[in-house]
């Protein structure tokens, strides 16, 4: 199989913390739009139908990836606030339950396979593992943003600026300090979501709540906007594509 996921350039992060942003004003608008049960199965029924694309084609296409990166992000935002609202478990208690959660995914498809890196995504296994984490990663992601913004009382800006520097904190260790990339990719990565999330926030809350009030859904047709081009772009240009080897499931790129 040949590599299911993108090649991490600056692209990749730009789309990477819009999706997580819109996720999360997405799940905002339809929760409290219509029905909540409705909103979840709705969510529920597109992460699966993206799934299910993405799992059928046999090598990485940009609008699937993405479209699938959203629909984790939606749904994601959801299960999250749904163990706070619905079940009424605190935001610490989630967070913490999210992070072991990540934890054991991360620990099994290790001991299972070997690697965390990415470049080995070219088996079934690996990638359900794959995606299992980026699931997990969105859930703990929204809990933790939350959690900074309300528990701890730094509010949405605050939290996004906390965020912003957790996010830019590994790859100063691993241009200057050698840390290990695949450690540096994941733990951005996870930064990635109250990242986005909390500048979504800052954008749709009303003032009242710390934000500034310019609504779920504007801030959700923005974002969705900005998605669709610069996945254009990549689907056009393929910048983010891999040509010129194969990678095997050691996650060693042979000559084609």
């Amino acid at each position: 199989m040949w590599s299911k996921v993108p090649e991490i350039t600056i692209y990749f992060w730009i789309v990477k913390i819009l999706t997580t942003a819109m996720g999360e004003a997405t799940s905002d608008y339809l929760v409290f739009h219509i029905n909540p049960v409705i909103a979840v199965v709705l969510g529920a029924v597109g992460l699966l139908v993206a799934l299910i694309l993405q799992l059928a084609v046999a090598r990485y296409v940009a609008w699937i990836y993405w479209l699938l990166v959203v629909m984790v992000a939606i749904f994601g935002t959801m299960a999250a606030d749904v163990v706070h609202v619905v079940i009424g478990i605190p935001y610490v208690v989630s967070t913490t339950g999210f992070a072991l959660a990540l934890a054991a995914i991360i620990a099994l498809w290790s001991a299972t396979e070997g690697t965390l890196s990415i470049h080995s995504i070219v088996t079934r296994r690996r990638e359900l593992f794959y995606w299992m984490t980026i699931f997990a990663t969105f859930a703990l992601g929204t809990a933790a943003g939350d959690m900074t913004a309300a528990t701890l009382h730094l509010g949405y800006f605050g939290s996004g600026l906390l965020f912003l520097g957790l996010f830019i904190l590994p790859a100063i260790g691993y241009w200057k300090f050698g840390f290990n990339d695949v450690f540096a990719f994941w733990f951005a990565y996870i930064m990635t979501r109250p990242l986005g999330a909390s500048f979504a926030d800052w954008f749709d809350k009303p003032p009242r709540m710390g934000g500034l009030g310019h609504g779920s859904a504007s801030v959700s047709i923005v974002l969705t906007v900005f998605i669709v081009i610069f996945v254009a772009y990549l689907t056009v240009t393929r910048i983010d594509v891999e040509r010129r080897a194969r990678v095997t499931p050691e996650g060693v790129r042979a000559p084609l």
